[in-house]
């Protein structure tokens, strides 16, 4: 059909939002259960600020995540220059996310209810979600000898019902010993250390998890890890490395292995609804269909009782510029004797 136009009605426009929920790891994996570096990443300049993370051996994929020691007296990796104290990669660290996450240089990092110096940052690789991390669903299985009573499972406390703390970087959840979202209370009600606070935070909005270095280096029995995070002055101590050790130990788990982690996208949906009526869009302009010389329909039988079939939609703008094309999956037929309603829908 052609030369036919019918103005939507403001009923024909709903908008929809829906909520996908998507794996962050490679190939679509929910899990990651072993974790590896690049030896000559580490051996450069950048190894001194962080380690990439990958999910193959050969390290020939994609980023999964990076792992990074951060301090604010710039303990455990070499200074920029011996003559001043504190200004090393790992003060740079710290600097850099408290400028991202706290807006201030005057505030400190506070884990639950303790205030922490030191801390390990897990930024997600970006292609890895789309929008967000899923708050609620987050297993994270890390180890201090490999033996099961030393397994500590971290989750996000966002499903305790207490509402979000909000920074520059938006929604803040504590971490929490758990699993999938539930709180795990062996350590007490809150799920952390008395001692030390949460185990650290989880930034669903930025793609981020904060370890708490004070809270993993405690004693197994209180709900740490036995970590051993160094704080020497101007020395490489490679504090990630303890950290990737535990970390793979927790890969190794039988019942519940490596780190289980969701993303979630909000996709808003046009749904346009194309009508047309019994009396509507009935003749066509198509040459088998009318004369080109005189414009007469060249069968009888179509002039009271015509019959089209309707293959496209075409939606226009104001000025009558073509703006987008919804094709059916089939022709249908379209006479006085039947209304045709087509939904379309428009992803944004």
């Amino acid at each position: 059909m052609a030369g036919a136009f019918q103005t939507f009605d403001p009923r024909d426009l709903v908008i929809s939002t829906d909520s996908v929920t998507n794996t962050v790891w490679e190939n679509n994996s929910p899990t990651l259960t072993s974790y590896y570096t690049s030896s000559t990443q580490i051996a450069s300049s950048t190894g001194q600020f962080y380690y990439n993370i990958y999910a193959d051996i050969n390290t020939t994929g994609s980023v999964q995540f990076a792992m990074a020691y951060c301090d604010s007296k710039g303990s455990g990796s070499l200074l920029y220059n011996p003559n001043v104290d504190y200004l090393s990669p790992t003060r740079t660290n710290y600097g850099q996310y408290r400028s991202l996450i706290l807006g201030d240089e005057e505030t400190s990092f506070v884990f639950g209810n303790q205030s922490s110096s030191y801390f390990y940052a897990l930024p997600i690789e970006r292609s890895g979600f789309k929008q967000e991390l899923l708050p609620g669903v987050m297993t994270l299985n890390i180890s201090g000898s490999g033996a099961a009573d030393s397994n500590l499972f971290l989750t996000d406390d966002s499903k305790l019902g207490g509402a979000a703390i909000f920074t520059e970087a938006g929604r803040v959840y504590n971490l929490v010993s758990g699993s999938a979202g539930n709180v795990f209370t062996g350590v007490n009600t809150s799920g952390w250390s008395l001692a030390s606070g949460s185990y650290g935070w989880f930034l669903p909005d930025i793609g981020l998890i904060l370890l708490n270095g004070e809270a993993l280096d405690g004693r197994i029995v209180d709900g740490g890890t036995n970590l051993g995070t160094v704080r020497t002055t101007n020395s490489t101590v490679n504090n990630q490395e303890k950290l990737l050790s535990q970390f793979n130990l927790g890969g190794l788990d039988a019942t519940s292995p490596g780190w289980t982690l969701n993303s979630s996208e909000t996709l808003s949906s046009d749904f346009i609804f194309a009508r047309a009526r019994n009396d509507e869009f009935n003749y066509s302009t198509n040459p088998s269909f009318i004369s080109g010389s005189t414009g007469a329909v060249l069968f009888d039988s179509f002039i009271n009782d015509p019959q089209v079939y309707i293959t496209t939609v075409g939606m226009y703008n104001n000025n009558q510029e073509l703006v987008a094309v919804a094709k059916l999956s089939r022709p249908l037929l379209k006479d006085f004797t039947k209304e045709l309603l087509v939904r379309i829908k428009l992803d944004f």
